[in-house]
């Protein structure tokens, strides 16, 4: 399951896009695909673990790693 917070989007900053965009709901941004990879858990990233935006909305202060 990938972050509650992520959304795809067509259209932002009056603009319109041709494929859906990573969009961080927590900071009303759109994100990096890099970024987009770690909101979806994709190559053993988890967002709980390795998303500092995640983390701090949530309020767990954690440390993330690859090792976690």
């Amino acid at each position: 399951m990938g972050c509650p917070y992520l959304a795809y989007r067509e259209t932002g900053d009056e603009q319109s896009f041709d494929e859906a965009r990573a969009f961080c709901t927590v900071i009303d941004e759109f994100v990096q695909p890099m970024r987009a990879d770690i909101c979806n858990d994709r190559y053993e990233l988890a967002h709980e673990r390795h998303c500092e935006i995640y983390r701090a909305h949530e309020g767990t202060g954690e440390e993330g790693s690859a090792d976690t």
